[in-house]
């Protein structure tokens, strides 16, 4: 008589073909395999040594990748010889003795050197195999394939490196382009002694600050301190264009009002339906007063801080120039003036904001501009090259807290020798 099929089962009782328990006994197979086959073939590489370091049993895993046999080995070498020279005088000045104090090491990278004579970059793990009683037996050491590790430390330090070369290359370009929106040099005044200074925040970007001291006609000077708004090769730009256009404003008409207009046009056209752009500026026109040696300076300003005047009493100020719109913003600006002299003794002090935004550590706040106040206060009178010395020295004091460039321009009147004797 012919069994029934019980359920999903053959008439046997066993299980039909692709059926879970199919899989269950492929794994159960698998399962049973030997302890000495799961050492041999396993995916990493074993062996155990003496406590002198005779290999006594190595897997077949580490001899495929040695190309070595185990008659080649056990017996008749030392784990040590396995290693480059660099890997032996490390294993007997670090790794064996600290093995021998710790009891374990693990997870040192070592190189092998295979039978053809090629190296093998490994992670090594030893132990001490110890009795009952404590005592050290023999040591036992996993090996790591690190190969592909190697490989990827190589490239991540390639891709470094060529990053570092790749931020020199633009601290450099940055550097050079920097140079090219300064004037070189300023121009030589007859009695005036002039100082300037341009303090880079970050090597990385290109500023927007910006100074000049030309010469215009029948006996005057032009000068300016501006600083664009954003950094990089965009700003780069705008102040490249700030720079000319204020020169060549000032040739058509020197009033420094005018100027400042003639530049908001440019700006407020050249960026008004894209990105906008837009800077603060400050424009001076100098003109001697012959033989009183002195010089009347006319002032306008847009949006920018107010210039200091330092005395030759000692007194230190800032000149009234409250207000006054960013230059490039809106297609009429209102700019504000002021006029001053400046005597024997006499210093002019103008910079942009990267000074008053500064952040000061020892206050725990920014500068600020009762701060530069105070300062100036107590260095006039001055000259033009000490005053900038000393801004200077002072941008240093706040190491990274300058987190904008900061340029700084100084006009001084010089003492004559009996003015200085009073």
């Amino acid at each position: 008589m012919t069994g029934r099929p019980d359920g999903d089962g053959r008439s046997d009782g066993s299980l039909p073909p692709g059926r879970p328990g199919d899989d269950h006994a492929m794994f159960s197979a698998l399962l049973e395999d030997s302890a000495e086959d799961l050492y041999e073939h396993a995916p990493c590489g074993y062996l155990s040594t003496t406590l002198d370091g005779l290999i006594v049993k190595i897997n077949t895993t580490l001899l495929e990748w040695l190309g070595y046999t185990s008659g080649d080995l056990v017996g008749r070498r030392k784990f040590s010889d396995l290693l480059t020279v660099g890997g032996r005088l490390y294993h007997e000045t670090h790794f064996a003795p600290l093995l021998r104090m710790q009891g374990e090491i693990s997870g040192v990278a070592l190189e092998l050197r295979a039978a053809d004579g090629t190296r093998l970059p490994v992670l090594v793990t030893s132990t001490v195999r110890t009795g009952t009683g404590g005592e050290p037996l023999l040591i036992r050491t996993t090996v790591f394939d690190a190969r592909d590790r190697r490989a990827y430390e190589t490239e991540l330090l390639r891709a470094r490196q060529e990053s570092d070369r790749e931020r020199e290359r633009l601290k450099r370009l940055n550097a050079t382009l920097q140079k090219t929106l300064l004037p070189p040099t300023l121009v030589d005044v007859p009695g005036l002694d002039v100082a300037a200074h341009y303090h880079v925040a970050s090597a990385d970007e290109v500023g927007g600050d910006f100074y000049d001291l030309f010469p215009l006609s029948a006996g005057t000077w032009g000068f300016f301190l501006g600083d664009v708004y954003g950094k990089g090769a965009a700003a780069a730009a705008v102040t490249s264009l700030a720079r000319y256009t204020l020169r060549a404003a000032a040739v058509y008409n020197p009033d420094p009002a005018a100027v400042l207009t003639n530049l908001n046009t440019v700006l407020n056209h050249e960026y008004h339906d894209q990105d906008p752009r837009f800077c603060t500026v400050i424009f001076g026109l100098l003109t001697p007063d012959g033989d009183e040696r002195g010089f009347t300076v006319g002032l306008a300003s847009g949006g920018h801080p107010p210039a200091l005047l330092l005395r030759a009493d000692g007194r230190a100020d800032y000149l009234p120039t409250p207000g006054g719109q960013l230059i490039g913003v809106l297609p009429d600006a209102h700019i504000t003036t002021t006029t001053v002299r400046l005597d024997p003794g006499d210093t002019l002090l103008l910079y942009t904001d990267g000074l008053t935004e500064a952040h000061s550590a020892s206050a725990g706040r920014r500068y600020g501009d009762e701060a530069l106040l105070e300062f100036t206060q107590e260095l006039a009178p001055t000259t033009a090259h000490d005053a900038v010395a000393a801004i200077r020295d002072l941008l240093d004091t706040f190491g990274t807290g300058v987190d904008d460039d900061t340029a700084v321009l100084a006009l001084n009147v010089p003492r004559s020798t009996g003015d200085e004797r009073k």
